[in-house]
């Protein structure tokens, strides 16, 4: 128990935490969220290892992923700031694009964590409740999503 108790200590957060990875669509429905992982797992290692995309598309991620790019997906993700430097106007604007649409991708994701099960401390580790319980809120927020479908005018 210690060691999976210390697999789970993120330093970042000074927490023993867990996080999945998900993909949303521009519908803002969750079509895929990643198993359980400790909270110190780097999310590049996470899309490297646990999920890939059969077709071409269209990906916006966001800046943890970078440097993941597989094959026969456009990746669009926002540019970083250099270090010591200013982003230039264009590169801004550009940013501002994208946000526009990743914004999706956080209310699903902010939708899911409205219940406080997958944000507080859960302490139940029986049957995986733990690695279970962010996929369940996410198939509920698709339920929400079926039922009262959002509207972005982009």
């Amino acid at each position: 128990m210690i060691r999976k108790q210390k697999e789970r200590y993120s330093g970042k957060k000074k927490r023993h935490t867990v996080k999945n990875a998900v993909i949303v669509t521009m519908a803002c429905l969750v079509i895929f969220v990643s198993q359980t992982v400790s909270g110190k797992t780097h999310d590049k290692k996470m899309a490297d290892t646990m999920y890939s995309f059969p077709v071409p598309c269209t990906l916006y991620q966001d800046t943890g992923y970078q440097g993941y790019e597989p094959e026969g997906v456009e990746i669009i993700q926002p540019v970083k700031k250099p270090k010591g430097k200013e982003l230039s106007r264009q590169d801004k604007e550009y940013n501002k694009k994208v946000s526009a649409i990743r914004v999706r991708i956080e209310h699903a994701i902010g939708s899911a964590k409205v219940m406080r099960i997958v944000k507080d401390e859960c302490r139940l580790r029986a049957n995986n409740f733990v690695e279970n319980i962010f996929s369940t809120c996410m198939a509920l927020h698709n339920l929400r999503i079926k039922i009262n479908p959002w509207n972005y005018h982009n």
